[in-house]
């Protein structure tokens, strides 16, 4: 019995991996971004979202746009809507991946808080954006 995927990769689940990889490397820039955009925004604008097309780079999906995306797909998106609604920000980072006409939930709980990684990242927003746009444009190849 194999557990492995026997199939080749496609692109379709290339930047699905490309993404988690490049959020695993990069966990507590992201976490202060997250942060620093929190504090600036609250969840006004809509979720943090990183946009892979045609460069990658970060975008906000206000909430509406993923309800609204949710009807259009059969109600498919209820736990990424429900995981967005009741996150606690000061604990656990939550973003939406977006690629290859797909949507993917990036969550996760960075050690140390979202607070103390922004207060140690040395950088503003701006800063930040910065850094993790060209890393991603670097590590990011489609």
């Amino acid at each position: 019995m194999f557990f492995g995927n026997s199939q080749p990769e496609s692109g379709d689940t290339k930047w699905r991996r490309q993404l988690d990889k490049f959020v695993k490397a990069n966990q507590q820039e992201l976490a202060a971004l997250f942060w620093g955009l929190w504090l600036a925004n609250g969840d006004s604008q809509g979720t943090v979202g990183i946009d892979l097309q045609p460069t990658p780079h970060f975008v906000y999906c206000p909430k509406e746009q993923i309800e609204n995306l949710n009807i259009r797909v059969e109600n498919r998106l209820q736990e990424i809507l429900g995981i967005v609604e009741n996150h606690k920000p000061d604990v656990e980072v939550v973003m939406i991946g977006i690629g290859k006409g797909e949507i993917k939930l990036i969550q996760f709980a960075p050690e140390p808080a979202p607070p103390i990684c922004f207060e140690q990242a040395g950088k503003d927003v701006d800063g930040l954006l910065d850094v993790l746009e060209e890393r991603m444009r670097e590590e990011l190849k489609l």
